[in-house]
């Protein structure tokens, strides 16, 4: 007797504990519960503690209201130009009505499955297959459209559709290769000849602009020479002008300068002028009688107030303090130049005689004359 007491009173401890797990259900965060009540919906359950009549009330699986991530397989898509392309999607997507999810379709993942690909086989065949290579903003935003409004009555959001992959034909893929390979190669071909021709016409413009400063300062410089060469000559003559060398003294100078002359290697033939006797003889009539008259043959001096006085024969030919060189001598004045380097311009070659005979016993210009300064 003891016994099957125990037995009811294990089986009625049983049945209210079945009793107790069938009444309460805990609901969590972000789940939601369909109840039904006799085979008719009832209500839905939120995130709490719910309590439900034992083997009258029904509690479906929960759905996960947290928006959902949903990647479908590659779809065959026909394109405008009749080509076959793969593509593949993602499809972000929120339960917003548990009872319309529930009773309004039986597989909304399915069903958005397969609206996805409908919707894209009618965008994309409206497209070549480079506006669809190019255009993938444009059939998001298609393919969004026509989810959202079409999942809208069965309780689901679609957020955001993205494609994932375009995958054309692989004979296509070999050409489109091809195509951008020599585009990239056309490209740097041009950008090669832009930048070679870029650099030729800087490096003329350089050597342009170096040939003319080069020849500007090469003028100047020949300019400058030449005048410091007549200040030079000028101060010589001036200092000789002043010393009053004798006939004797140039002839003898003369002499020393013939050498010159046959200096070279390209000179074969030395021709010796007719005035070499003279001064020859003019210098042996000066070493024989050096104190006879101080002279020489030939007066050179067109003005007699400004004949040179007699040279004693115990005194040099030329006065030392005549023909002193001083500090200022040996500095040139640039201002004295009378020509500018600018404004420059080459004599006429022949304003020159280069045949024209010249003689030592020509007259020399007067002291006062023009040649003198």
């Amino acid at each position: 007797m003891d016994l099957a007491v125990i037995v009811l009173l294990v089986i009625l401890v049983v049945l209210v504990f079945i009793i107790l797990l069938r009444s309460v259900r805990i609901i969590p965060q972000a789940r939601a519960g369909i109840v039904e009540r006799l085979g008719k919906y009832q209500s839905t359950l939120t995130p709490g503690l719910h309590f439900l009549i034992p083997f009258v009330d029904r509690l479906l699986p929960l759905l996960d209201l947290r928006e959902q991530v949903q990647s479908f397989p590659a779809q065959s898509v026909i394109t405008e130009d009749n080509l076959v392309v793969g593509i593949d999607t993602v499809v972000y997507f929120q339960v917003m009505d548990p009872r319309a999810a529930t009773y309004e379709i039986v597989d909304y993942i399915q069903a958005a499955d397969q609206l996805t690909s409908a919707t894209l086989r009618n965008v994309v065949g409206g497209l070549n297959l480079e506006e669809a290579l190019t255009s993938r903003d444009k059939i998001n935003a298609e393919l969004r459209g026509v989810l959202d409004s079409t999942t809208g009555r069965w309780g689901i959001r679609v957020s955001r559709v993205d494609i994932k992959e375009i995958t054309p034909p692989p004979s296509i893929q070999d050409s489109m290769e091809k195509q951008m390979r020599a585009e990239r190669e056309r490209r740097a071909v041009i950008l090669t000849a832009e930048g070679d021709k870029q650099s030729r016409i800087l490096m003329a413009e350089g050597q342009r602009q170096a040939a003319i400063l080069s020849a500007e300062g090469e003028a100047k410089a020949a300019i400058l020479r030449a005048d410091g060469e007549a200040q030079a000559i000028r101060k010589v003559f001036d200092s000789i002008h002043r010393a009053r060398p004798t006939q004797k003294l140039l002839a003898y100078q003369y002499i020393q300068t013939l050498p010159k002359v046959a200096e070279g290697s390209a000179n074969k033939v030395w021709m010796i002028p007719a005035e070499l006797g003279d001064a020859l003889r003019g210098v042996g009539d000066f070493l024989s009688r050096p104190d006879e008259d101080g002279q020489g043959p030939g007066r050179t001096w067109s003005d007699a107030d400004d004949e040179p006085e007699p040279v004693p024969a115990d005194e040099p030919l030329v006065t030392p303090d005549a023909v002193r060189v001083t500090e200022e001598d040996l500095q040139p004045n640039l201002e004295r130049t009378t020509v500018d380097p600018d404004e420059f311009t080459i004599p006429r070659p022949a304003t020159i005689d280069p045949d024209a005979p010249v003689r030592l016993d020509d007259p020399m210009p007067p002291r006062d004359g023009p040649g003198s300064r």
